[in-house]
């Protein structure tokens, strides 16, 4: 069991940044790909960004590349999201997940454990 705690939404303008902190507790996260999903109202949930469980390989939608970075401290057990150039599109409840495997290989994600989430609203 992986138990997920996102923190550091909020409010901000077009243009912002915000950095998403995810702390896992339970299983030994190291273990772990992991990523971050959004979604907005009306729409689907959305991949965001995967990081594998070593750090060594990262993917992102193509709608945030180049200004959301994925990346994570396995001393603290932590995933973060950066995210810069935010536009009002961002805006959404963002969720940590991690991969139902550990050790995993490629870039399949399959999501096992999933946090609460953090809202995210960018003002035009």
């Amino acid at each position: 069991q992986v138990l997920l705690a996102e923190s550091g939404g909020g409010t901000v303008q077009t243009g912002d940044s915000l950095r998403l902190s995810c702390v896992a507790t339970g299983q030994t996260f190291s273990s772990y790909a992991m990523a971050w999903y959004r979604q907005a109202p009306g729409n689907d949930r959305e991949l965001v960004a995967r990081i594998s469980w070593s750090g060594g390989s990262r993917n992102y939608a193509d709608s945030v590349k180049g200004r959301f970075t994925v990346s994570r401290d396995n001393a603290k057990n932590t995933v973060y999201l950066q995210m810069d150039s935010l536009k009002p599109e961002d805006t959404a409840v963002y969720y940590c997940a991690a991969d139902r495997r550990t050790y995993s290989t490629g870039s399949t994600f399959l999501p096992g454990y999933w946090g609460k989430g953090t809202q995210v609203t960018v003002s035009s």
